[in-house]
């Protein structure tokens, strides 16, 4: 430590990669600031106390081409010296003459060799001796001292960014990283080094550690008792792909998955059981890992379902909100599940994640279109699941609610869209209990339709042709079928006002805490019901069609004679006002209270994002990322987080057509009535 400076945990690391000996002759103990980091100087005049000379018999000579790292920390200074397998180093080599004076080596200079180093050393020795710095080891003011450490205005000046850094095995590594650490114990004393800017230079300045010591172009040899081994054996030739991956370039997540992952699989067959995997192994089973993972998209693009290029053109438009399932059913040959269900999955990457092989999930899909295909259905088909799938991936993607949930999460979402109405009879869960069905009796009139959907469903999922799941682990699996149980029991209509209910509840607390799978259930119940806030033309044709399935279980409920069901008959339907109530009383509470929870759950992770933005973009420093003009501010400036909701201004559109409807068929339903008043019967005389 500098004296007269007080200077907390001061620490800095540099390499020595030299064939110089650590040892200056008297000639070179020139004068020099002191610096608690720096390449090991002894004294040879001298000058130091019994115990450093004591101390200097335990330190190792450095030998050609060995590689050494000196910390000093705590008032303690640790040699770290990484000799290569020449039989040079190590402590077998040490000097007989213990503490005696040496002179500078030179190229012709060969330490005198022990006993014990008498035959070559085969393999490499890694040395750490700790010490005490030269304060406490009674250092006169005649020593030599350490190098000068960087001017203040320097440290002031040093770009603490992490993204051009140099490789942590190059020799500017160490002096990049001792720079860095200087800067940031001075930032840490003002207290104005952020958090996350110290934990990446910390985990730089770990990494170059780890590295420093471990030499690549040895090969790999057996451990022996004698002194710790440098093992290590190259997972990838530098001339291949891979050498051009860092480390860095792969998230945490996935670093750590492909270390625990690799690692252990080399450990069964490289290292011994006590040995630890060092770093750089660790980033060459990272490199194995993405050059495994790049074969395999290769091996899975090349066996990928091909895409009819007008379906391919439809596509392009799937992240809007009114989405033309109709068009892609045209272009895709009235196949819109198959193409948009396989799109989906393959754009959130569970295909991959899960290793869900092409052809199998080309085969589910296919099997799952027929089911919805097999009654005929006006409404409940095909069509409606992938309209239903789409606007769920408009939740998902478009709201930011994605980031909220894993990818097993996701997958569950998506494949829950795709079979919510699988096998759908085209008869509301009243028309099968009251006609006493097959299926009302197999699930005792709870949930009918909708356990008929889920126990389908994942039998076709256990033919082996069709099992997308077959790659998930028993965990994966269990949690998986319970999120699509959960969430496609939430579309049963009977639920509806208790769902609503809860959630509203729940929102309205101080602290809300909503569960993963509630949360899901509601966003999958409000893209089913969702039509009535698409576009006019959509929403008018979705209308139609379902009205059209209902008229169809009024004719089979009048063949049985029972009563109709609301909306069943087809010469006493109001088909206006029916639409009013349903986007009144249904869709508008359903999506308001879906968009309050959303924004309960995604304000906490965008809140970051939204200030740094907004304080950038406006000159107030709120941005609206919302549509809605009348949004309030709260009192402490900043305003809520809101997602953009384009349902609301289809859903008041689409109100006002029908309200303009609905009129215009009253007064047509009024005058009708006025004609049958003014004509008198005609009687027919015999």
């Amino acid at each position: 430590m500098e004296s007269g400076r007080s200077t907390p945990n001061r620490l800095e690391l540099r390499r020595d990669v030299s064939a110089e000996s650590d040892v200056d002759s008297p000639g070179q103990g020139g004068i020099r600031g002191k610096d608690p980091v720096h390449k090991c100087h002894s004294d040879p005049g001298g000058g130091r106390s019994e115990g450093a000379r004591a101390l200097r018999q335990h330190r190792p000579p450095a030998a050609p081409n060995a590689r050494k790292c000196v910390l000093t920390l705590d008032g303690y200074s640790y040699v770290i010296v990484a000799s290569p397998p020449d039989g040079r180093g190590g402590r077998g080599s040490a000097s007989p003459q213990g503490g005696a004076p040496r002179g500078p080596p030179s190229p012709s200079h060969t330490p005198p060799a022990s006993a014990a180093s008498a035959a070559p050393n085969e393999q490499g020795s890694l040395t750490i001796v700790r010490r005490s710095s030269g304060k406490r080891l009674g250092r006169t003011p005649s020593s030599p001292s350490c190098a000068p450490a960087p001017p203040d205005h320097l440290l002031d000046q040093v770009d603490l960014a992490t993204d051009n850094l140099p490789p942590v095995d190059t020799p500017d590594a160490c002096d990049k990283a001792a720079l860095r650490l200087r800067c940031l114990l001075r930032q840490l004393h003002r207290g104005e080094i952020p958090a996350e800017v110290l934990q990446k230079n910390l985990n730089y300045a770990a990494k170059v550690l780890e590295a420093v010591f471990i030499d690549e172009t040895k090969p790999a040899v057996s451990r022996q008792q004698s002194a710790p081994t440098l093992v290590f054996r190259r997972l990838a030739d530098e001339d291949d792909e891979l050498s051009e991956v860092q480390p860095d370039a792969v998230p945490p997540e996935v670093r750590e998955w492909l270390a625990s992952t690799f690692t252990r699989q080399l450990a069964t067959t490289r290292r011994k059981a006590d040995e630890k995997p060092k770093f750089r192994s660790v980033a060459h089973a990272i490199r194995a890992g993405i050059f495994v993972d790049r074969i395999y998209r290769r091996v899975s693009s090349s066996a990928m379902m091909q895409f009819p290029p007008d379906v391919v053109k439809v596509l392009k438009t799937l992240d809007d909100w009114s989405f033309d399932v109709f068009g892609l059913s045209e272009a895709a040959n009235s196949q819109p599940v198959k193409y948009l269900g396989y799109d989906l999955l393959n754009r959130y990457g569970m295909i991959h994640k899960f290793k869900v092989p092409p052809s199998t999930l080309e085969t589910f899909l296919t099997r799952i279109e027929e089911g919805y295909c097999r009654y005929r259905n006006p409404y409940h088909n095909n069509l409606h699941a992938a309209d239903v799938a789409q606007t769920v991936h408009y939740m998902l993607c478009q709201t930011g609610l994605m980031n909220w949930l894993t990818d097993l999460e996701i997958f569950a979402t998506l494949v829950a869209a795709i079979i919510h109405d699988y096998e759908h009879t085209g008869t509301t869960n009243n028309f099968h209990v009251m006609s006493g069905s097959d299926t009302a009796l197999l699930y005792n009139d709870r949930a009918v339709l909708e356990n008929h959907h889920i126990s389908a469903s994942f039998r076709v999922m256990k033919d082996e042709e069709c099992n997308i799941l077959q790659n998930l682990s028993r965990d994966e699996f269990r949690e998986f079928r319970t999120l699509v149980i959960d969430m496609v029991l939430a579309t049963d209509m009977s639920f509806h006002f208790q769902q609503i209910k809860n959630m509203r509840n729940l929102l309205s607390l101080a602290e809300p805490t909503v569960d993963k799978s509630k949360a899901v259930s509601l966003v999958l119940h409000c893209c089913d019901i969702a039509h009535p806030a698409k576009r006019w033309d959509l929403h008018h044709r979705w209308t139609m069609l379902l009205l059209e399935e209902f008229f169809r279980q009024g004719d089979k409920e009048q063949e049985l004679g029972l009563p109709f069901s609301p909306l069943c008959d087809r010469n006493n339907t109001l088909v206006a006002e029916s639409q009013i109530g349903f986007i009144e009383f249904i869709v508008e509470p359903s999506m308001g209270v879906c968009s309050d929870m959303m924004e309960c759950i995604l304000g906490p992770l965008h809140s970051g994002c939204k200030n740094q933005d907004s304080s950038q973009n406006t000159p107030g420093g709120h941005e609206p990322i919302h549509e809605d003009a009348d949004a309030q501010i709260p009192k402490n400036g900043q305003s809520k987080f809101k997602i953009k909701k384009p349902w609301a201004a289809c859903l008041a559109d689409n109100k006002k057509i029908w309200k303009e409807q609905a009129a215009r068929d009253a007064e047509a339903r009024a005058l009708l009535q006025a004609q049958k008043e003014d004509d008198p019967p005609i009687s027919v005389e015999e």
